[in-house]
């Protein structure tokens, strides 16, 4: 494979070493090799990158939208034209298949858009007599900026790109499992014409940088894609800090509906595609699917055809559908929750029993079925191709069912039933509903991101920049001028 990776961080536009040297290794999940040795930044390398931020805050700001936009033009072109090499990157770190590697094409869309589109309106009044009033939208200044490891390009570019559209300098760090991509990109900011400090990018473990982020007094904004419990960790730390605004995409417990008038083969492959697309390592994996007891054993009968058709094996093979689980605490995670859920459900369906997959940190797909709903596979989140398929008898039950959670990321429902389809999924307790479909499923436009449990705030290219904007409320005195006639 070549010699390991030695990453750097960026700060102020140079790629550095950690202040006091420090790295972790990287091996990838599928050979067990050494991948990278990678920068493990320090509290005194955040307080740099703040510091840097801070400082390119004024002249960046003062921009107009059109100059913040050339750089991020660039920055898009190149995303795109480096896709091979960025997909084989997360195929490395965290083994992801490069036959599924979307992200570029993401991270390019959202980079052209926020170019051109970051034209943030405030309004003005006349509603007071004597008085023209208006509101401003303004940028906070140093934001945070903190990604996860199953699609670290799309997140890298869904925040960065709205917050420097915006007029926010922003300190990025990239998760200890897949830090390679962002360290490719952040090698590009001063090639596309960021001036130093617009953006800095860092890696490392959440417990000392993202830490350091989360209570630094000098961000006043912090954008996080993760866990539920690391969520929690951010919101205690912004509270007893300064209370710098938050944006969370947190965790998910997806519920499927499967009605009896819905066409099974169609809702088999796509919530079989949903729970173990990328090796069921997505926050809106449709992991708790209810079927009509009517079509069960159709349904599962095709859900698992789908499954065992999975091509398991090296991520960085065009032929290979399903990777590995990203390391070694990922995998032991899942393995744990498989041998949890065959002493709970009445059934397992295990797709890879008695395979050996030598180094590799496979996990096969499993299906469980007569799972008590206060078990723990019902209720926690296990991030992994793991699956559990109960029935109901009426909407009612199937409604109470998939809501019966303290997430609320994504829920979808399958019938031909336009009525049934529009009553359920008003029903159902989640920030994103399919019909018809499912996770991944989504569209440009519309906000992502959760009810409950799942996440606060919203993210799409119409609804990213109002997190990275402040509002103010100017109140302008002029004797002679009257209120609206």
């Amino acid at each position: 494979m070549g010699a390991p990776i030695e990453t750097e961080l960026l700060i102020n536009n140079k790629l550095v070493p950690a202040s006091d040297n420090a790295t972790f290794d990287l091996f990838s999940p599928h050979t067990g090799e050494l991948v990278a040795k990678v920068a493990e930044a320090t509290v005194t390398d955040v307080d740099a990158a703040v510091a840097a931020a801070q400082a390119a805050f004024p002249s960046w700001t003062s921009l107009s939208p059109q100059q913040r936009g050339i750089p991020l033009k660039k920055m898009g072109e190149l995303v795109a034209s480096e896709k091979d090499e960025l997909s084989k990157l997360d195929a490395l770190a965290m083994g992801r298949p490069v036959s599924t590697y979307i992200d570029s094409h993401y991270a390019a869309t959202h980079f052209n858009y926020f170019a051109e589109a970051a034209y943030p309106q405030g309004h003005t009044s006349l509603n007071t007599p004597g008085f023209l009033n208006m509101s401003l939208r303004q940028p906070f200044g140093v934001v945070a900026i903190i990604i996860p490891w199953n699609a670290p390009l799309v997140f890298f570019s869904k925040k960065v790109a709205p917050a420097v559209a915006a007029g926010n300098c922003v300190v990025v760090k990239s998760s200890e499992k897949a830090p390679l991509t962002s360290w490719k990109v952040s090698q590009w900011i001063e090639k596309c014409g960021f001036p130093p400090g617009v953006i800095n990018v860092l890696s490392g473990h959440g417990n000392v940088s993202g830490q350091a982020l989360a209570e630094h007094m000098k961000v006043r904004a912090l954008s996080f894609t993760g866990s539920t419990r690391t969520g929690r960790a951010i919101q205690i730390a912004s509270a007893e800090s300064n209370l710098k605004k938050v944006v969370f995409e947190l965790g998910g417990k997806s519920p499927a509906l499967v009605f009896d008038d819905a066409d099974i083969e169609q809702a088999a492959r796509e919530t079989e595609n949903s729970i173990n697309w990328n090796s069921g390592q997505t926050c809106m994996a449709n992991s708790r699917i209810y079927v009509a007891e009517s079509i069960k054993e159709k349904f599962l009968e095709a859900f698992t055809r789908f499954a065992k058709a999975r091509v398991l094996g090296d991520p960085t093979q065009k032929a290979t559908t399903h990777g590995p689980q990203a390391d070694k605490i990922q995998h032991e995670n899942v393995k744990r929750y498989i041998e949890l859920g065959k002493g709970e459900a009445g059934n397992t369906i295990d797709t890879g029993a008695g395979a050996d997959e030598g180094k590799s940190l496979m996990v096969h797909p499993v299906i469980f079925t007569h799972v008590a709903e206060q078990s723990r596979i019902a209720k926690e989140e296990i991030f992994g191709p793991v699956v559990m398929v109960n029935t109901f008898k009426t909407e009612e039950e199937a409604i109470a069912k998939a809501n019966d959670t303290e997430f609320g990321l994504y829920a979808a429902l399958y019938t031909k039933d336009l009525g049934r389809a529009v009553r359920v999924g008003k029903k159902l307790e989640s920030g994103m509903v399919g019909i018809n479909c499912t996770s991944p499923t989504g569209c440009w436009d519309l906000p992502f991101g959760g009810w409950k449990g799942s996440g606060t705030g919203r993210e799409s290219l119409l609804d990213s920049m109002d997190h990275y904007l402040e509002q103010k409320s100017m109140y302008i005195r002029c004797p002679g001028i009257g209120g609206i006639v």
